[in-house]
C-alpha cells in the first residue's frame, strides 16, 4: 500500500531537514542549510547535540536486540542517514529484526520508502505516513502492515521528537496510550532537549534559537527539565545508566569532553513483567 503525503513544504524550514544537513545528509534545501547555519551561529552545540542523538539511536537498537528484543516501531523517524534502524539491528541480528518506520514529513516518508525498496527487505521493514498524534488510529496502521507482534516485546523509538511539541499539546498523554500498548519486556527508547540550568550562556542562546523555530520552522522548539523528561517514561524502569547526557549513554568508547554541551538527555526503560535481563 503506498501513502498518500501531502505535497513537500519548501517556503519554511523543517525541522527534519535542518537536522539532515547538520548530520551531513543531502535531503533538504537551501532554506533549510540557511536556517541552519543562522542558528548555529548562535548556538553551536546544537551540532554536538544532534550528532550524539544519532549516536545514540544507534547504541540503543544495539542494546535492544542483544536484549532480545526483535520488533522496532521508530515515531518521528526522520530522513533516512546512515545508521537507520533496520541496518543497526540486522547487524546485530542478522535476518530477524522487524521495523516499521512512521513519519509526517512528507520528504522523510517519500525516502524512507526509496532507502527501503533499495536496502531493506520488504518482509521486515516498513514505513508508513503517521502523526504521532494519531494515537490508536496510528497503532492499527503499525499493526496492519502485518510485520509487529502486538503480544511480543517492542522497542519503541521516540528520539529528538517531544521537543518540537509544547506543553499545550500534552504529548505526554499520547506517549502514555503508546506504552500501555507495548508488551511486557518491551523497551522505550526516548531523547529529549533539555538544557543545564547552570549554564546561563547556553540557556540564553537556547532562548533565542527556539524562538526562530516557533517564529519560521515546520514545528516549534520546547527544552523541558530533567524531572520532566524523566516521567515521560511513566512507570517503565529505566536501564542503567539512567537518564543522562546522551554521550553518557552506555559509549563505545571513552567520551571527550563535557557530555552536557550535548544539551539533550535520553534513556531507554523496560515495561516491567519481562525476565529478560
Amino acid at each position: 500500500m503506498v501513502d498518500e503525503a501531502p505535497r513537500i513544504d519548501i517556503d519554511r524550514p523543517s525541522a527534519g531537514r535542518i537536522y539532515d544537513y547538520v548530520l551531513g545528509g543531502t535531503h533538504n534545501y537551501a532554506i533549510d542549510r540557511e536556517f541552519a547555519e543562522q542558528q548555529l551561529k548562535e548556538m553551536p552545540q546544537m551540532r554536538v547535540g544532534m550528532v550524539a542523538n544519532r549516536e545514540f539511536l544507534g547504541r540503543a537498537v544495539r542494546f535492544a536486540v542483544e536484549s532480545g528484543i526483535r520488533q522496532f516501531v521508530d515515531i518521528g523517524s526522520g530522513l533516512p542517514t546512515q545508521g537507520n534502524v533496520h541496518e543497526v539491528a540486522d547487524e546485530v541480528a542478522p535476518g530477524e529484526c522487524r521495523v516499521v518506520y512512521v513519519d509526517n514529513e512528507p520528504v522523510a516518508h517519500a525516502h524512507s520508502q526509496i532507502l527501503l525498496e533499495d536496502t531493506a527487505d520488504p518482509l521486515r521493514h516498513r514505513a508508513i505516513f503517521g502523526d504521532y498524534f494519531d494515537g490508536p488510529g496510528l497503532w492499527e496502521r503499525v499493526l496492519d502492515e502485518g510485520i509487529i507482534d502486538p503480544d511480543e516485546p517492542v522497542c519503541l523509538l521516540i528520539v529528538a521528537l517531544l521537543h518540537f511539541m509544547p506543553d499545550g499539546l500534552e504529548p505526554e498523554r499520547q506517549l502514555a496510550h503508546y506504552r500501555d500498548l507495548l508488551a511486557p519486556g518491551s523497551l522505550l527508547a526516548l531523547t529529549h532537549v533539555s538544557m543545564n540550568p547552570e549554564d546561563e550562556d547556553a540557556l540564553g542562546s537556547f532562548g533565542k534559537v527556539s524562538g526562530q523555530y516557533t517564529q519560521r520552522a515546520t514545528l516549534p522548539l520546547t527544552q523541558r527539565s530533567r524531572e520532566q523528561i524523566a516521567a515521560l517514561f511513566g512507570d517503565f524502569e529505566l536501564v542503567e545508566p539512567g537518564l543522562v547526557w546522551l554521550p553518557d549513554w552506555r559509549p563505545d568508547a571513552p567520551i571527550q569532553g563535557d557530555s552536557a554541551e550535548a544539551n539533550i538527555v535520553g534513556g531507554v526503560a523496560r515495561k516491567r513483567g519481562s525476565t529478560r535481563r
